[in-house]
């Protein structure tokens, strides 16, 4: 006999799998780009509660993620994409040298082996 949670876990991964299917790479990259900006954004400390929020580790780790995207997938989704993404992405960068103690040097923070310098 079926297990009818695993056969509902089942139908709901292959509604998922097709659904995905259907979306265009540069909607599912701009969004997982989003995704790593807006969580950069509130661990460097720019969302409604700074002092429960910033983590300048978990920062640096997700301003990474989101620049060697951004700098991938620049050519592929266009300049009319990748030109805002640049801009959160600069953003969190430079809130992350903002909010550290004691800031990297130029060309070595957050996402910058992909950006180079930000200033």
């Amino acid at each position: 006999m079926t297990d009818p949670i695993q056969h509902d876990h089942h139908d709901d991964a292959l509604t998922e799998a097709r659904d995905i299917a259907d979306v265009p790479a540069v909607e599912l990259i701009n969004t997982v780009a989003i995704h790593l900006l807006s969580a950069a954004a509130v661990k460097v400390g720019l969302a409604d509660d700074p002092e429960q929020q910033l983590d300048l580790d978990e920062a640096r780790k997700l301003i990474n993620a989101l620049a060697g995207l951004v700098t991938a997938a620049a050519p592929e989704v266009g300049g009319i994409h990748a030109a805002p993404l640049r801009d959160g992405l600069r953003s969190v960068q430079l809130a992350f040298r903002e909010a550290s103690p004691m800031p990297d040097a130029p060309g070595k923070g957050p996402g910058e082996k992909f950006t180079g310098p930000v200033s």
